[in-house]
């Protein structure tokens, strides 16, 4: 990893894609530089699930993204700042980020869990939850009142509240406190959300500069704030504006911004288009929840510098794997005497020394090293492939390498269609 120039602007533009929003950069941290466009892998609860910090290291990763709902509820921030910082905690150099926890904050509340309600067919409702769940979140314009999915108990978060976490999590990124719609909320819903959440964004970013204020000695970090405004253009754009628009005192704004929400596949890349036309060149643009191959050469083009996704990870723990020419289950019957790699393409650990018959003999037996060897696979796939993209804005054969690798991968001309995330 780069040592950092604290010389360096936070983001710098290294090459433009021709015809686009697209483009490949540098975003310097306290922790080391990350070369943009970049997958950021995601450790929840300061671990990338059953990997070791030093392997996602050697498959390629540049950053971790850990959430700060989950290191709230344990071990605490508390403890976390008293190791040194989430990098120093789960023993890793390089850069981190944390998200603000409204996401889990808004889906664990109504019982969806892992991602928000993207069934545009519902009904459009302002209060929408699970079938068959019980609300654990309540919003209100001053925060969130919720109750723990582990226990049961009561917490609030308020921007402020968010921001202190993230500041004894103390992740070079951090991101302001949103709130989260889902795309059955009604349009009438969707504008007072996107009202609140700039408002939000404004608390955010005086309670970040006070915070920091208090101990010039630590890091600096940098906030981001997060555009909502579901799949509307008028509000996803004035949500931007607004975004660009709040500076503090010293005529200092944001220092980067996400682009968050429930989006639906097909709108994606003109979700993203919509939002990056608004936002300043100078500044990096991370999507949250993102990583099918489609979407990331769709949302690159759009204008997004990184992005983090939980499903490379945990489709693994459930044997499903990622090659050059799709993705496939390892317990498939076929695969018990199968003694190749799972990708004979791919360059990553599990690749080089393990075979298809032995993943797949490790999952029916439900051994643990069946997560972990198919996880490194994963996450090196997809850190590979955004490194790829980056080279090929560089080298100005973007089209070229998208073309070739979704024709491969969907076995298809043009990419056909894989759910895409929520944030």
């Amino acid at each position: 990893m780069a040592a950092p120039d604290i010389s360096d602007p936070f983001f710098r533009v290294e090459a433009e894609l021709p015809g686009s929003l697209g483009r490949a950069g540098v975003i310097n941290t306290p922790h080391g530089d990350i070369a943009t466009p970049a997958f950021i892998a995601v450790g929840t609860q300061a671990t990338v699930k059953a990997v070791l910090p030093d392997s996602m290291k050697q498959l390629g990763a540049q950053a971790i993204l850990a959430n700060a709902y989950h290191l709230y509820l344990q071990p605490g921030p508390d403890i976390v700042e008293e190791a040194g910082g989430l990098g120093a905690f789960m023993n890793w150099p390089g850069p981190t980020f944390t998200d603000s926890g409204g996401f889990q904050v808004m889906s664990l509340g109504v019982g969806f869990k892992k991602v928000l309600a993207m069934d545009t067919a519902r009904v459009q409702a302002d209060d929408v939850i699970a079938d068959g769940k019980e609300r654990l979140a309540h919003v209100d314009d001053d925060g969130v009142t919720f109750r723990s999915h582990l226990n049961g108990s009561t917490h609030r978060f308020t921007p402020e509240v968010s921001i202190g976490i993230q500041h004894q999590l103390g992740a070079d990124i951090i991101f302001a406190f949103d709130e989260l719609t889902t795309l059955v909320n009604t349009r009438g819903y969707q504008e007072r959300s996107v009202q609140r959440t700039h408002e939000w964004a404004v608390r955010c970013l005086a309670e970040h500069r006070r915070l920091a204020a208090l101990r010039p000695d630590r890091p600096a970090q940098a906030l981001f704030g997060v555009v909502q405004g579901a799949q509307y253009e008028d509000l996803r754009r004035q949500a931007a504006r607004g975004l660009t628009e709040i500076v503090d005192a010293h005529g200092n704004g944001f220092d980067g911004y996400g682009i968050g929400g429930a989006l639906e596949k097909q709108n994606l890349a003109t979700i993203v288009g919509w939002v990056s036309s608004e936002l300043p060149a100078d500044k990096p643009r991370h999507l949250l929840g993102i990583s099918e191959p489609d979407d990331l050469f769709a949302a690159v083009a759009a204008g997004a510098d990184t992005f983090d996704c939980v499903s490379p990870s945990r489709v693994a723990r459930n044997a499903a794997v990622y090659t050059h020419t799709g993705r496939f289950n390892i317990t498939g019957s076929r695969y018990r005497r199968d003694f190749t790699p799972i990708d004979p393409e791919c360059d990553c650990y599990t690749c080089a020394h393990y075979t298809r018959a032995y993943l797949h003999h490790l999952f029916k037996a439900k051994e643990i090293l069946a997560s972990t060897l198919a996880t490194i696979h994963n996450e090196r796939f997809v850190v590979r492939l955004v490194d790829d993209i980056r080279a090929a804005i560089l080298a100005g054969r973007f089209d070229d390498l998208r073309d070739h690798v979704l024709g491969r991968y969907y076995g298809v001309s043009e990419a056909t269609s894989a759910p895409s995330s929520a944030q």
